[in-house]
């Protein structure tokens, strides 16, 4: 696995060296754009618009247009020299519990281990993390780009996951269309609070699977095989038009997987204790 970014964890005067690893990798079916007519791969160029040649990318600089067609540019030097003497660091300014950030902060996990120097300070800050129950609250640049970042642990391993600023995040009262704020129905908001309550259970990854690159897997193999390929299945109809009544055809669907009477609601509430030791709640 290659290590994508070196640098040191800081909090305080303390210093943790490590390498940081991407957490995921990309399972998608590579599909390339082909001329139709040809069945040849499209290529795409750096073009000039002024003089329609194709640049090399060591003619390419970077610009702000302050004005419509006015820039002002950068050489790839002088944007590494306006990165500040902590760009290899992951500075912790903060420590938090995991509970109070909102999940829309989040974007993308790294994972991070100790460089040889650093095994005994690495140990040190994960049984520190995990004995606290709390969170780092940091700043990252990575590859140019200044982030805010949560330092945690997963499974004994140190983890990075980047964050946005506040000021990027997009108020929700700009979304068009919300509803006004009013009563619900109390009887339609029982049931909804039911449906929830059946449909709830531990979070399994492994059970999810992405539907739609299965269905591709079979249809490049169809192709290959000379076979017609077949459609993604339609949702069936309803004719369930009133909330009530779609509420209420919920739940029966639901009371078949479910224990009869009492039983229940005692699983009900040792699943939910369950679930408050498995989070340490």
């Amino acid at each position: 696995m290659q290590a994508i970014w070196k640098g040191a964890v800081s909090f305080g005067l303390v210093h943790v060296p490590v390498k940081m690893y991407s957490s995921t990798e990309d399972k998608d079916i590579p599909l390339r754009m082909l001329h139709r007519e040809h069945k040849e791969p499209i290529h795409y160029k750096r073009t000039c618009a002024k003089c329609e040649q194709e640049v090399p990318w060591n003619d390419i600089v970077k610009g702000y247009e302050y004005k419509e067609g006015h820039y002002v540019t950068f050489e790839h030097q002088e944007l590494e020299d306006l990165a500040s003497e902590t760009s290899r660091e992951i500075r912790i300014v903060d420590f938090v519990d995991l509970t109070e950030i909102d999940p829309v902060y989040y974007q993308k996990t790294y994972y991070l281990s100790p460089e040889e120097t650093g095994q005994h300070v690495y140990k040190l800050l994960v049984s520190a993390l995990e004995s606290t129950h709390k969170i780092g609250v940091a700043h990252v640049t990575i590859r140019q780009k200044s982030s805010l970042a949560a330092v945690r642990v997963i499974d004994g391993v140190l983890c990075l996951a980047t964050m946005f600023y506040k000021e990027e995040l997009r108020e929700p009262g700009q979304i068009p269309d919300l509803p006004d704020k009013e009563k619900v129905d109390r009887r339609e908001l029982d049931m909804a609070k039911m449906l929830i309550e059946g449909l709830t259970g531990y979070f399994e990854p492994e059970k999810y699977r992405n539907e739609y690159k299965e269905r591709l897997r079979t249809a490049i193999k169809d192709k290959m095989d000379g076979k017609e390929v077949q459609a993604a299945p339609e949702d069936k109809a309803t004719n369930v038009l009133d909330l009530v009544d779609a509420l209420q055809a919920s739940l029966k669907q639901l009371r078949p997987l479910e224990e009869p009477d009492k039983g229940s609601s005692k699983s009900s509430k040792s699943r939910s204790a369950a679930r408050s030791k498995r989070t340490g709640a």
